[in-house]
């Protein structure tokens, strides 16, 4: 055989975590078009005239500059610094100190393209092989997926309509160095409405988290607050981070696309240690997130969320009255969460081997999307279990996730109706 012909015959290979990864369901279903979507959490409430404004107001900035001040237009269409734009932090910084109680500057904070692209940096720059991270049980996906492509040790933790029990972290520490030799390095949180479940935690669980977290200073606490605005019953986000006083213990990270719309514009509060990577890391990933896409959410935070806020959130809470009552009306018997905010129904069938995963392309071909459960579980992780032991963890066949966000009430009752009809003809 000629060195040509061996060539042309070879295959491609690629790198080891491409054959390991599952790709994305949620990424996979968005191929589909469906008329019932329950799937990711697209935001179907937004402030499109207030983003019209803040369009002819650039537009008109820019127009005034043109004939003598060009530079300060090319700005906007032009790189920019990796941290993010200095007015854009800013602003985020005052309102962070003014509604939440973080104490920060625009020093402290790093705007990233999406807030996803922040989970994996965390990830990148912290886990090496072997390497321990605490979650809840079940987790947010787009913070798991990325630790076990870097070959994280996910050792998830019991939790339930509260979120996180907080009783096992403890116990899950102690038991790592037994078992693993090593002690975590990360507790990921999604302390209010969280994904894919929708549970908060109450603030004494939340303290008690933090007096069992901060006296364990080689453990990161990782905030997610993607939520913290689509609260239903008036209460304020009050974040782990504020009890961070210096800035040392908890990474706090948020996004625009619950908040405004998805512009891809996650904002994070850091550790100076942190912050000095991530900024070394993004700029290998992007180099810096889009100037103008910064600009409009500038605007949108200084002069508009406040008053549009209070309106997403009210409608967001019709969808959530009117999705709990379809599942309690429609669906077969089973387990779900009744969230106080946020975008996630999560349902489990009583039938324990029903499998979601399968069931889901007859869902498609009615119509309906959800996302299998699976998927907020780590493939090959393992679990603090009830009776306190640490073990291989086994991912339950029988859940879903259901988004309310992106559809009207209307919508979201016959879309169940559907899928409570199919899935209890499966179940016989």
């Amino acid at each position: 055989m000629t060195i040509q012909k061996a060539v042309e015959e070879q295959k491609r290979t690629f790198a080891d975590w491409v054959y390991n990864a599952e790709e994305s369901e949620i990424r996979r279903l968005l191929k589909y078009n469906v008329k019932y979507y329950f799937g990711g959490g697209k935001p179907g409430v937004l402030p499109i005239e207030t983003f019209h404004q803040i369009l002819i107001e650039i537009i008109s900035e820019e127009q005034e500059l043109l004939q003598n001040k060009l530079d300060s237009v090319l700005i906007n269409y032009n790189y920019g610094k990796t941290e993010g734009s200095d007015e854009l932090r800013e602003i985020l910084a005052n309102r962070m100190n003014r509604k939440e109680g973080i104490r920060c500057s625009k020093e402290d904070i790093v705007i990233t393209t999406g807030s996803q692209q922040m989970l994996y940096a965390i990830n990148d720059i912290l886990i090496n092989p072997g390497d321990i991270i605490l979650t809840t049980r079940p987790t947010y996906l787009g913070f798991l997926m990325p630790a076990q492509k870097l070959g994280a040790k996910i050792v998830t933790l019991p939790s339930d309509e509260n979120g996180l029990l907080p009783e096992y972290l403890d116990v899950a520490i102690n038991l790592c160095e037994i078992k693993f030799n090593k002690r975590p390095k990360i507790l990921y949180l999604v302390p209010y409405s969280d994904n894919p479940k929708g549970t908060t935690l109450p603030e004494k669980r939340k303290q008690h988290i933090l007096d069992i977290m901060l006296p364990h200073k080689d453990i990161l606490i990782v905030e997610d607050a993607a939520y913290k605005e689509i609260q239903f019953y008036g209460k304020r986000y009050s974040p782990l981070k504020k009890y961070d006083v210096e800035n040392d213990k908890i990474v706090y990270i948020s996004t625009t696309t619950k908040e405004a719309a998805s512009f891809r514009v996650g904002y994070s509060v850091l550790p100076a240690d942190i912050y000095k990577n991530i900024v070394k890391v993004k700029g290998f990933y992007d180099l810096c997130t889009p100037e103008y896409v910064q600009k409009i959410v500038a605007k949108y935070y200084d002069k508009h969320i406040d008053h549009q806020i209070p309106a997403i959130r009210e409608e967001y809470k019709k969808r959530r009255d009117a999705m709990v009552k379809a599942v309690e009306e429609h669906m077969p018997r089973g387990v779900f969460t009744k969230p106080t905010g946020g975008f996630f129904v999560w349902y489990e069938t009583e039938n324990k081997t029903f499998n979601s995963k399968e069931f889901i392309e007859k869902a498609i071909k009615n119509e309906v999307m959800y996302v299998p459960g699976y998927q907020f579980f780590p493939s090959n992780g393992y679990a603090i279990t009830e009776e306190s032991k640490l073990e291989a963890f086994k991912v339950p066949s029988n859940t879903m996730r259901l988004g309310y966000s992106l559809l009207n009430p209307t919508n979201i009752n016959e879309g169940i109706e559907i899928l409570g009809r199919l899935l209890k003809n499966e179940l016989r």
